[in-house]
């Protein structure tokens, strides 16, 4: 089955073709349209042989970027099928399903109008998913589309782990909870990492560690998710590139009252310009902080230290909360690839039984590894994330049934 899979954001839609036909899935075709509604939008994709082109498109709305990419995979010179008629199903990434959703669906009128009464909690995600479903419903009518949720795979925690102690009237007339991110990641490394070490998912306690510009973490136990660290949106839980993360919501208010800071005011302060860029003043790409430590730079290192310090916070108190660790698991774009941070996270571990393999970790980078040794009590393993297949996978399940 080939099955496209697209994210669609404000300004951009990343998409890849899949065909899962066989035991593997291929990728048959990646890319994306970035500057969506501006002069210079454009078009970014991988020809046959590996290497990338850009293809300016000028000024586009959704529908034009989603047939800029039909017409591109149909392209007689870089594409790679023949017709639109050869794609027979599109997943799609959705950010918040709320309570609504805790699995994937095949997406209908209901499902549409479930996703648009979440836009109250995800005003800067759902109706750009939503822009990207209609495009496709209008491009191509007749072929099914499945929504896949970043929030389903963590509905399965329990009252006490998804309730925040607001009053509850905020949870039952507004749905003020945690909700928690990046579900589709959490799932597919968490059975990813079993299927790699030849265990049982249903008798594993994992600690996921899906660390990025954007990053969560997530403790599953037996294969379900029990615990999180993102809340009602993205902002909670670990320092990120930009995001806040976990903050006293006195400072909050505090800065709100001193500057005379409006909503969006503070929104901006907390997604755009704090985390790892508003410590460092510098950036909020991990490879130039680290290099910035490495030249001296004080406020790099803070920003590094403080980064730290909260993933290896939250495996502790997940280890608590489970009970104990079997495996911990380290992906996204800085987890599969920043050996440092993968060491400095693991050396404060050894109370648990940590043992880092410091040579296989050395220089590893986007590989599916165990970088624990052979005695250490809890296995640690980088295991790369795959959410678009993922998503391909439960788009082919619910479009046979």
């Amino acid at each position: 089955m080939k099955i496209l899979v697209l994210n669609s954001g404000s300004s951009s839609v990343k998409y890849k073709l899949l065909d899962t036909a066989g035991k593997e899935a291929k990728t048959l075709a990646e890319g994306g349209v970035e500057k969506i509604g501006l002069p210079d939008t454009f078009l970014k994709f991988k020809r046959p042989d590996g290497s990338k082109e850009i293809v300016e498109l000028g000024l586009s709305d959704h529908n034009g970027a989603i047939k800029a990419i039909l017409e591109n995979l149909t392209d007689p010179k870089v594409g790679c099928i023949s017709s639109y008629n050869e794609i027979d199903a599109v997943g799609h990434r959705v950010v918040h399903g709320g309570e609504k959703f805790s699995a994937s669906v095949i997406i209908d009128d209901a499902v549409k109008e479930k996703i648009r009464e979440c836009y109250d909690i995800a005003p800067l995600h759902n109706p750009a998913n939503m822009t990207g479903i209609e495009a496709i419903t209008a491009i191509m009518p007749d072929v099914p589309q499945v929504g896949v949720f970043d929030t389903a795979f963590h509905q399965t925690m329990p009252a006490k782990a998804y309730m925040y102690p607001l009053p509850y009237r905020f949870y039952k007339e507004d749905g003020v909870r945690r909700y928690g991110f990046h579900g589709t990641s959490h799932r597919y490394v968490s059975q990813r990492v079993c299927e790699f070490l030849g265990v049982d998912i249903n008798k594993q306690r994992i600690i996921t560690c899906h660390i990025g510009n954007g990053a969560s973490m997530a403790a599953v136990v037996n294969g379900k998710c029990v615990d999180t660290s993102m809340g009602l949106t993205p902002v909670e839980g670990l320092m990120m590139g930009t995001r806040v993360g976990d903050i006293d919501p006195g400072a909050l208010t505090y800065l709100m009252s001193k500057h005379n800071l409006s909503p969006e005011e503070l929104q901006k302060i907390i997604n755009k310009e704090s985390g790892v860029l508003g410590i460092s003043e510098l950036s909020s790409d991990m490879r130039e902080i680290e290099a910035a430590v490495a030249a001296g730079n004080e406020r790099a290192t803070l920003a590094l230290d403080m980064y730290m310090l909260r993933i290896t916070k939250y495996i502790g108190a997940y280890a608590a909360e489970m009970g104990g660790v079997d495996i911990i698991v380290f992906t996204g774009g800085v987890g599969e690839n920043q050996d440092g941070l993968r060491y400095d996270v693991c050396k404060t571990l050894g109370f648990m039984g940590v043992e880092l393999d410091k040579e296989v970790n050395t220089g590893l980078r986007g590989k599916e590894a165990v970088i624990s040794t052979a005695d250490s009590k809890v296995k640690v393993c980088v295991i790369p994330t795959d959410e678009e297949l993922m998503i391909a996978r439960d788009t082919e399940e619910l479009v046979k049934k």
